[in-house]
């Protein structure tokens, strides 16, 4: 049998983001979530936690959204906010001590708000550039925390034998414009057979509703309500709802 988890990114992110992960959860087959410590609808994540304690939540861990919870992280941002993710894609030098201490600065109010973290991974991937690894292997050993294992060191630390990167293009509208080589029906089959058959998966997506905050600072929008819809109503989440071979998880059972 096959241990899944089904982990939507941007809790936290705005009311929008929260309500469809929250209904992804509630009425489909989403499993889990991480939270974002430093945006805006943090708080009403908490309070959204707090009312359905068996939603897995671990820390999507920061670096390129929004504004640092600390002042004093000078080489990890432009002005006020962060850095953007070009800056890191083209090489920037940062200081890694600074990093450190921001991230943990993230999991301590993840855990101040009452929530113990099941799991940390990062925001556009942060965690899996360069020396960013070694920081956020050092943060999960502190708090003896699995991680997303999308990177070359996560044998230092706990994960799913098996990350699913593309369950995005589920919410593509014109399938001519998705990610995926094969014919989305096929990928779906083939992930099912993946899902019975690996000792355990995590499957990334990011479900959400519309809202203007989201609309105004992110470009990945119409997609993220499709996923609502498709781990709800779809067939794919009904078949993965009845399998005997496959078993829905949070990072805590892992």
């Amino acid at each position: 049998m096959g241990k899944v988890i089904i982990n939507s990114d941007d809790f936290g992110y705005s009311r929008g983001v929260n309500y469809g992960i929250l209904d992804a959860y509630r009425l489909g087959i989403l499993t889990s979530t991480t939270v974002m410590a430093n945006m805006p609808g943090f708080d009403h994540a908490v309070s959204l936690k707090n009312d359905y304690p068996n939603l897995g939540v671990g820390v999507h861990l920061t670096l390129t959204c929004g504004e640092p919870l600390l002042s004093n992280v000078a080489t990890l941002t432009e002005g006020r906010r962060f850095r953007p993710l070009k800056d890191y894609q083209e090489g920037c030098d940062i200081d890694y001590d600074e990093l450190y201490q921001e991230w943990n600065a993230q999991i301590q109010r993840v855990y101040r708000a009452g929530i113990v973290p099941t799991h940390l991974d990062s925001h556009h991937h942060t965690h899996t550039f360069g020396k960013n690894q070694e920081v956020v292997v050092a943060l999960a050993q502190k708090y003896d925390l699995p991680v997303r294992g999308n990177f070359s060191l996560a044998t230092s630390v706990r994960h799913t034998t098996y990350f699913e990167a593309l369950f995005d293009e589920v919410g593509v509208d014109n399938q001519a414009d998705s990610l995926l080589d094969v014919d989305l029906a096929v990928y779906l089959e083939e992930l099912i057979r993946t899902l019975q058959t690996r000792e355990s998966t995590e499957i990334m997506c990011h479900a959400a509703y519309l809202d203007q905050l989201l609309y105004r600072q992110s470009s990945f929008l119409y997609p993220r309500i499709n996923q609502v819809e498709f781990l709800i109503h779809s067939d794919f989440a009904k078949k993965v709802m009845k399998d005997s071979q496959i078993e829905l998880i949070t990072y805590s059972e892992l």
